[in-house]
């Protein structure tokens, strides 16, 4: 399975293919087939759960468009956004992101959900930002959520994080100073939305000024205000 993105634009649509795997292939695995067939698991429903910026919500929705192209029915929705009531649609893979901000209601709503996939043969697919026993949620639907398949999303480590700066400025036929890589993963945010924006901030200054990507430049740029 691949380690490293191959298309990791800000802009691209999450998909698994363009997830960075790290130490999350067996999490990847799954979700492959819980998008296909909540049989194929050893449990129906899945719930993963870390950090801000490991990649949660992409995962989520990865998921459902493999299950879309698939042919099967899918609804993805944010917790903030989830009312009295979830989709019933059968086989359905439904996804609910950020389960630790549903209100009332929307727990309620989220245990019935629980209750009818059974019945109506839905996968449910969820995220938080902890493990199921750390979640501030009433506590049928803690227990509930605690009896799905239950993963961990890993970090990356500092290897990976460099490999990708390194294999996105190559694609665009940068050379990006060792040093450079060095100060962003010793004091920057390392999460790795925030280290392409800082890339990209620097691609575009680079551009500007016709200078290569340096640390004297990543200097200045942070003197003018640049956050990384």
């Amino acid at each position: 399975m691949r380690q490293l993105v191959l298309d990791i634009r800000p802009d691209a649509p999450p998909t698994l293919d363009n997830f960075v795997v790290g130490a999350n292939i067996e999490l990847i695995a799954s979700l492959s087939l819980l998008a296909a067939d909540r049989g194929l698991l050893p449990a129906p429903h899945l719930y993963l759960w870390g950090d801000s910026g490991t990649g949660r919500s992409h995962l989520l929705q990865a998921a459902v468009h493999l299950a879309a192209d698939s042919g099967r029915p899918t609804h993805y929705v944010d917790a903030d956004s989830v009312g009295a009531t979830l989709p019933e649609t059968p086989d359905a893979l439904l996804a609910v992101d950020d389960v630790d901000r549903l209100g009332p209601d929307a727990q309620i709503a989220l245990f019935n959900a629980f209750n009818r996939a059974r019945i109506n043969g839905q996968s449910l697919l969820l995220s938080g930002p902890v493990a199921p026993l750390g979640l501030n949620l009433r506590e049928d639907l803690r227990t509930r959520i605690g009896q799905s398949l239950i993963f961990e999303v890993q970090s990356l480590d500092d290897d990976s994080r460099a490999a990708i700066l390194t294999t996105l400025a190559e694609r665009r036929g940068i050379r990006l100073a060792d040093e450079v890589v060095d100060f962003l993963l010793r004091h920057g945010r390392r999460d790795l939305p925030s280290l392409l924006a800082a890339f990209d901030a620097l691609d575009a200054a680079s551009l500007e000024k016709k200078r290569p990507i340096t640390l004297p430049l990543l200097r200045e740029m942070m003197q003018q205000g640049m956050a990384i």
